[in-house]
This record gives C-alpha cells, structure tokens and sequence, in this order.
C-alpha cells in the first residue's frame, strides 16, 4: 500500500489537522487508504474522532458514508493479490453474505456491461439470501440507487445497466451456455451437484479482461472446497464470529455458552475446515498428496454415468488389475462397495474407479462387478480383471451370484480375520510412501477413509467404498506373505 506522504513524515500520531490532509480535496481514496484511515479513527478517543471528522471537507465525508470500505472490518476487506477466487471461508455471523453483496455492487457500478452470475444451494437462497435478504443485494443499494428484481427473469438490474443472474446448484445444467464476467458463489458447501455446478459456472466465466469469482461459504470439508482453496490464484479469508464488530455482544457470549468445545464450533462459528477425525488413518493432506489426475479416459470404458465415482483414467501401463467388492449385508439395502485398482510397471498402485451403489439387487451387483473386470481389465491388460471379493456378509452367496454372472472369473474370496483399522493400516502406510495413487477425485471414498480411526468407523453407515478399496489393494501389493489379516477361502 502506497501511503500520503503526511504519514510517512508523521508516523501514526494523527492529530485532526494531519488527518484532514491526508484527504484530497474530492475525497476520493483508495481502499487501501481507507481501511488505514479507519483504523486510524479507531485508535482515537472519541473526542479526538469528532473533532477529526469535523475537519474534513464534505466530499470526504460523503465518501465516509456511501463507500463500503468504511465500514468494514478487516476480513472483509477485497483483496490487493493477483487472484481469481476470493474464497472467503469463515464462521456464521463474520459478514460473508454482505462482503459478497458489496463486491458485487462494486462490479457492476465499474462496469455497466457487467454480467453476473449469483450462484446458490437453491433459487429459493438466492433470493431470500443473496438478493432479498438483510446484507442482500436490494438492501444495501445507496439512496440514491434504484436496483431492479426481476423474479420472472432471475435477474437483478442495477442502476449502471449491469444485471446479475440467479442461478441453483440444484440445477448444474442452467449454467451451461451463459456467460460472464464476474460470479458470486454462496455457501458452496452445501450445494448439491457441486461438481457439475462449479466447472459449468467456471467454463463460463470468460467474458471481459480479469474475470473473478467471490466464494462465500461456512467451512466445511468437501472435496470441492479443498481443491478451489489450493489453486494457486485462490486468496481464502479465514475468520470467526466474533471478529464481526456490528454483532451483539449477547449474541457472541450466547454461542459460546451453547457450542463451547464442540465440533459445532470449531466448524460454524471459529471457521475451521475440520480436516477429519482425530486419529483417522487417512488426512486430507494425505489423499490430497496421493492425488495424480489424468488428462483423459483410454478407449472402452463403462457408459458415462457407469463410471462412478472419481475424473479421468491415467495414460499408464498396468501389469494388473483388480475389482475390490464389499457385498451389502441385506438385499437391495446398503451399498455394493465397488473399487477398481491397478498396479503400474514401477510397483506403485493406482485407485482407478469408485464404482459403489446402494439399492441393487444380488443379481445387479453382481452383474455391475463383472462388467467392471471385464471393462477395466481389458482396457489396461487385455483380459478381464481379478475380483477379490469379502465373503463374511454374504457366505457362498458372493461366489455363486458372481460365478452366476461369469463362470469364467478370476475370483478370490476372502474373509477378514481383523478388524477393519487393522486391515486398512497397512494400506494406509502405503498412502504415506507415495505407493497408492488416485486417478482423480473419489469424495465419497475420501469421506469414509477420513472417518476410520483405531477406535472406529465415524460416520453413519458402513465404509463399504474404504473396505472395496483395501480388499483391492492388499491384493495387489501381496507377494509371497499373506496378509495377517486376510484368509483365502
């Protein structure tokens, strides 16, 4: 920041005459400038503050009234980086929704072309949040600012001639065609379809010189939200609660009563991204690490929207693969755990595919196992792939439903003989020396091997994508020992 050269020579003891020089005549600063200046005014008594703003020209206190800047606390402060995404990540109550609603002002007030896209969990948020609501974009117009709403349109004119679109993370699609010069993302942590919601809003974000993005959401750990926070012209803003100055002090001293010590928060109101649980065998770091994208799928693969979970299929030369499987314990109930894993010419194993699905009968699971081996299989080695498959749930049930489907399979039943963080810690070691690899982005996988500590499974439900994965790769890095905690039946 390049200050006046009053506060270079006088250092922060601003007197009121100082202070009035620091003004120029239009009272026209830089934001920069006028954050300095704010805290500044803070620093003085309160007779000090008033005899200092009485000082000042009327520009400059028309300045003090309409501009954002002056009201702000630090966090919400724009940026001076070079970035593309402004995520600011922080705890209910810091000022997210109005920082975003004031950045978007700004935008369209610079550029009467300006298109905006204004993205949310649902219309219904977009409106009553982003557009309607208290910090929205209709309540913080100034006076003399008339903001059009357009519910018919999904569209919010401003006075400039700029016009910003309402779009729902419910419906991914609506945002491919239009484009835009500018976007307002908020609480993508709870979107749906966030995947799809983000890359069609990202593809269209091309219009004008620099385009940006401003991202507001409370924390949460969603693959999504880890990968936007480490691009490289990603600047993320942390903050708690009760960095908000404008918030009542009951209200601050009431949460802490109520959610002191809790996960709750740590997440809501401190505006920590809880990584995962304590003790977990698997980090988000270390996933992250592990993470090898490709540039595109090989030739022959399941149809699309049969690929599962995760991106692209890695241009590496496999010596084999092989399809783990977790059956469900009750017919049409839980998930199949369905996860294809290679292992390349250099000894390193790739997870290639999460292919789990709940609801399917026996017949139907086991009839997406066997297309799997034969997809995978022939596509990286020539002949169907290998199925190693846990028979504690479902008996000779597993074997008979697979060998029903193929005769043919190569099939190892297993049964495990530890429990699940015993089998999984040896796999989870291989993760720490760089020996697994993920082909892409597996969210529901990585949820599941974040939430297996020594104690347990956290979350609800069965680890059925975590178990598929093990039984895959403890296949493929078993060379002449068995694993202790592995029986071949």
């Amino acid at each position: 920041m390049t200050l006046p050269l009053p506060l270079v020579e006088y250092g922060t003891d601003l007197s009121p005459i100082f202070f009035k020089s620091l003004f120029p005549p239009d009272g026209r600063i830089s934001r920069a400038q006028a954050l300095f200046y704010l805290r500044k005014l803070g620093e003085m008594t309160p007779e000090g503050r008033r005899n200092a703003l009485r000082t000042l020209p009327r520009p400059a206190l028309r300045a003090l009234y309409q501009e954002w800047w002056w009201g702000v606390h630090e966090g919400q402060a724009e940026p001076d980086t070079d970035w593309r995404i402004w995520a600011m990540v922080a705890g209910r109550g810091f000022g997210k929704t109005r920082a975003g609603a004031e950045w978007v002002w700004a935008r369209a007030r610079e550029d009467a072309t300006a298109r905006i896209a204004l993205v949310g969990a649902t219309i219904d948020e977009v409106v009553r949040v982003m557009v309607r609501g208290e910090s929205g974009l209709l309540a913080i117009a100034r006076p003399h600012e008339l903001p059009r709403w357009i519910p018919t349109l999904g569209l919010v004119r401003f006075p400039s001639g700029a016009e910003a679109y309402a779009f729902s993370a419910e419906r991914p699609d609506k945002l491919r065609g239009p484009q835009h010069h500018f976007a307002w993302c908020d609480e993508l942590a709870k979107w749906p379809n966030a995947d799809d919601t983000w890359n069609n809003l990202m593809l269209g974000l091309r219009l004008g010189e620099t385009p940006r993005t401003i991202v507001t959401t409370t924390p949460k750990p969603i693959p999504l939200l880890r990968r936007i926070l480490a691009l490289p012209r990603t600047h993320k803003t942390e903050g708690r609660t009760d960095q908000n100055p404008h918030l009542p002090e009951d209200f601050i001293e009431a949460m802490r009563d109520m959610f002191a010590g809790t996960r709750l928060a740590r997440q809501e109101l401190e505006g920590m991204i809880l990584e995962q649980f304590e003790g977990a065998l698997w980090t988000r770091e270390l996933i992250e690490k592990a993470r090898h994208p490709s540039p595109t799928w090989g030739e022959g693969r399941l149809a699309e929207g049969e690929r599962g979970e995760g991106t692209d299929l890695p241009k590496t030369d496999f010596t084999r693969i092989v399809v783990g499987v977790d059956p469900p314990a009750s017919t049409g109930g839980n998930s199949c755990g369905i996860v294809v894993c290679g292992m390349d010419e250099a000894g390193d194993a790739w997870v290639l595919a999460d292919l789990t699905q709940a609801g399917l009968t026996p017949e139907g699971w086991a009839s997406r196992v066997v297309a799997a081996a034969h997809e995978y299989g022939t596509l990286y080695t020539g002949v169907p792939a290998k199925v190693v498959a846990e028979k504690n749930q479902g008996g000779n049930m597993v074997g008979s439903m697979l060998r029903g489907v193929d005769s043919n399979l190569p099939l190892r039943l297993v049964s495990a003989t530890k429990n699940k963080p015993g089998r999984a810690e040896p796999i989870a070691l291989r993760f720490e020396t760089g020996r697994v690899k993920l082909a892409g982005h597996f969210p529901d996988l990585e949820d599941q091997l974040c939430a297996l500590t020594w104690e347990g499974y956290h979350l609800p439900g069965s680890p059925d994508r975590l178990d598929a994965m093990v039984w895959a790769l403890t296949e493929l890095f078993e060379k002449k020992a068995p694993n202790p905690g592995v029986r071949s039946l």
